[in-house]
């Protein structure tokens, strides 16, 4: 199998069959590393019971593969440049199963964490290097198109995940919640070798060694600490302001030599495009505001709405059909017109819905929320792989794999920021109707909630604070206008090689 280039794309724009097969490639790893990240947190109950442990001790089987992710992350436009995208994709793939056959055999709670972690790391190379490998395989005039592909894993995670989780760790055992991924895995490790094209390694410069020791711990420390800011009950604890303070400062310092350094781990220099320095922006603010938002609505189905864990996951299921509607609309748009068109009608759609969520209570019609849910869907559809395509579309092919690695770092760590600041001020405004510590609000209204005597009372106060928590959701959704009213207006022009070589995608000739 080789490569060649083509001169213009078949069919126009369309995505042809070779692109479409290296999508479903992509598409099958990013299912994998994002199930992983939010499947496992319906079992840490059960993790509890079975390796009798603590909570906070079991909480790290979560954090650990999320600081693992984290500190892979900055490495991954360096590496993929250094050994080309399709071998670095594959040991992600190898890595990424070796972890999960491994965790799933844990023999103690020390082994699962440390086995976690390791999967971790593949799981952190897979979503930016398979970014890169998709856009590249597409070239610029079709990002849109293959970003809504790209997207609708991501969608889907948070919301097939409680559901698959579920119904594994009740029907079958919370060990197959870490063997599903075997089969996926293996498959998609073939169909990597088999489908997608192979690129040969670049001149990626010296790796900076000293730069992946500033940024690296520095996001991992900043993420663990801001993490930590829900259990802890704020800013103020000695675990979540002095990993966050040593994370701020690594990250500066990071940034201040990056500056100055011929080839920095993270490419800076992206950041002179205007185009990709507005999109960043609103991207952070989105993520933020509307992950955080996401977070709220599992558990109100839970703890108010005293729902099992498969169905609160099958109640979120409207947001993904309004996405799922949208995106592929959307991404042809994006190809054809400015993303501020497509974003901004997005954003309304998404104050609306977010509106609605301001006014539940605990005994909300079923139809409201899952209508808000689905319009929330639509909205999430014109908003969030848009603005991605407006990151990507002006950038010259050979920037992909960095500009890939900074959008996967800006989207953890605002949305580790946008889940912690939600979960802390739905916990001090639960902790205030409860009269309790903001640490315990949450365990104090399930207590109460489940109390026969004090039932209805309790879910009447944990409603009021749910609707509460998205009012301030909704504050930070409308500030996502500001920078996003900034965003192009028209398509960018196609970006022209600086090498000479024609942008157009690689397609494979057996």
């Amino acid at each position: 199998m080789t490569t060649q280039r083509t001169g213009a794309a078949p069919n126009g724009d369309a995505l042809d069959a070779g692109v479409l097969k290296v999508a479903s490639v992509v598409v099958l790893g990013a299912i994998m590393a994002i199930l992983d990240t939010t499947v496992v947190n319906v079992a840490l109950q059960k993790l509890t019971i079975e390796f009798s442990t603590s909570f906070d001790v079991i909480q790290w089987v979560a954090t650990g593969y999320l600081l693992a992710l984290a500190t892979v992350i900055p490495v991954t436009g360096w590496a993929s440049d250094r050994f080309g995208t399709k071998r670095l994709y594959m040991l992600a793939i190898v890595l990424f199963l070796a972890g999960s056959m491994l965790a799933g055999a844990a023999w103690n709670i020390e082994t699962l964490i440390v086995f976690r972690v390791l999967q971790g790391f593949g799981g952190g190379m897979l979503m930016p290097c398979g970014m890169t490998i998709l856009t590249r395989a597409a070239g610029p005039q079709r990002i849109g198109r293959v970003m809504a592909v790209l997207g609708v894993p991501m969608l889907l995670g948070p919301i097939g995940g409680p559901i698959l989780g579920g119904w594994l760790v009740d029907a079958v055992s919370w060990r197959w919640i870490f063997f599903i991924n075997v089969p996926i895995g293996i498959v998609t490790l073939l169909l990597s070798w088999r489908l997608l094209p192979k690129d040969e390694p670049e001149a990626a410069g010296r790796f900076d060694f000293i730069g992946m020791l500033m940024v690296s711990p520095g996001l991992a420390a900043l993420i663990f600490g801001v993490s930590k800011i829900p259990s802890a009950g704020g800013f103020g604890a000695v675990e979540v302001w002095l990993p966050v303070l040593a994370g701020v400062v690594l990250l500066v310092a990071f940034v201040v030599r990056a500056l100055r350094v011929p080839n920095p781990l993270v490419d800076l220099r992206l950041f002179k495009n205007r185009s990709f320095t507005i999109a960043m922006v609103t991207m952070s603010l989105f993520f933020v505001a509307f992950l955080g938002g996401m977070m709220l609505l599992p558990t109100y189905f839970l703890l108010v709405r005293g729902e099992t864990t498969l169905h609160a996951g099958l109640l979120l299921a409207p947001q993904g059909f309004g996405a799922m509607i949208m995106m592929p609309i959307t991404g042809r748009l994006a190809d054809k017109v400015g993303a501020r068109r497509i974003v901004l009608p997005g954003m309304v759609l998404l104050v609306g819905s977010m509106a609605m969520l301001t006014q539940v209570t605990a005994t909300t019609p079923y139809w409201i929320l899952l209508s808000a849910l689905f319009v929330m869907g639509l909205g999430m559809g014109c908003t969030m792989m848009p603005i991605t395509t407006s990151a990507l579309q002006t950038l010259q092919p050979k920037d992909m794999a960095r500009a890939s690695t900074a959008t996967n770092i800006v989207q953890q760590t605002a949305g580790a920021i946008g889940s912690a600041v939600m979960a802390t001020i739905l916990a001090a405004l639960l902790a205030g109707k409860f009269g309790v510590p903001t640490a315990q609000g949450q365990l104090a209204a399930t207590a109460a909630i489940f109390n026969p005597e004090t039932h209805t009372a309790a879910t009447g106060l944990a409603a009021d604070a749910f609707s509460t928590t998205f009012v301030w959701s909704l504050v930070l959704v409308v500030l996502c206008v500001i920078p996003a009213l900034f965003l192009p207006k028209s398509r960018p022009a196609v970006p022209s090689s600086s090498e000479g070589d024609e942008v157009t995608p690689p397609v494979m000739v057996h």
